[in-house]
């Protein structure tokens, strides 16, 4: 399927087709399936653009998860762009890749988001910079957070919509994983990627829940560091709830 849909995939990119924003999301549709991934929506995404969705980030399965549930792109740090099939798959999801700790190009990195969100396209940002364990979350950089108002400017809209949604593993094969079960689902940075990958395959049927939070209206006046610690709040609680902690009130 990949290697049938790429060359497709690259000429609606080049030619700027509206099927560029259909075909990954068909494609992880599959993908998904495929991989024994079982999704479960708690919430729904928004309806308004431009929409900026604030996420968790865990694994690299959070891309088929969340790509599964609605056409959409990432943004994802650059060295991702060099990666082996896994940069390749990047860019035909139209990634916008960004160098996170280039401070003096944040403002051209933010405008290049912006372009995409006023373009109408629904935007994720894994505000934690990195993976975590699956078990909490990091603190959010709020750096980017910046590109909702950058598409304020770009688009003329009155108001950007940034909704937070959280990414819980919660069961494999019909067993909950518990807080030493989750690294079966979470990457952290220092694991080896093709083993992993082909340990997650071997399980053969993973739960994972994706919550929607309330979005939130960012206008010419908001204060994006507010509005980042909003989204980091939400996204916590979210989270928490879906493993079962017991004050996730």
């Amino acid at each position: 399927m990949t290697l049938a849909l790429a060359p497709l995939q690259l000429a609606a990119i080049r030619f700027g087709w509206r099927l560029a924003g259909r075909l990954p999301f068909l494609w992880q549709r599959v993908a998904v399936r495929v991989a024994g991934l079982r999704v479960t929506l708690r919430g729904a995404p928004a309806a308004g653009r431009p929409l900026l969705l604030v996420s968790n980030h865990q694994s690299w399965a959070d891309i088929m998860a969340l790509g599964s549930v609605m056409p959409l792109s990432f943004i994802a740090k650059s060295d991702v762009e060099g990666w082996p099939v896994f940069g390749l798959l990047a860019r035909l999801q139209r990634t916008v890749f960004v160098e996170r700790n280039a401070r003096g190009r944040t403002g051209k990195q933010t405008d290049s988001i912006a372009d995409r969100l006023s373009a109408g396209d629904a935007m994720v940002l894994f505000a934690e910079g990195t993976t975590s364990d699956g078990n909490g979350v990091l603190p959010f950089k709020t750096a980017l957070f910046g590109a909702a108002q950058a598409a304020l400017r770009a688009s003329g809209a009155e108001a950007v919509f940034v909704q937070p949604v959280s990414i819980a593993y919660v069961g494999a094969n019909g067993i909950a994983l518990g807080r030493f079960g989750r690294p079966l689902a979470a990457w952290p940075g220092d694991v080896a990627l093709m083993p992993h990958l082909a340990a997650f395959l071997r399980e053969g049927a993973v739960d994972v829940d994706i919550s929607f939070g309330e979005p939130i209206r960012v206008t010419p006046g908001s204060d994006r560091k507010a509005v980042a610690r909003a989204c980091e709040a939400e996204v916590r609680r979210m989270l928490r709830s879906s493993l079962g902690f017991p004050d996730a009130a």
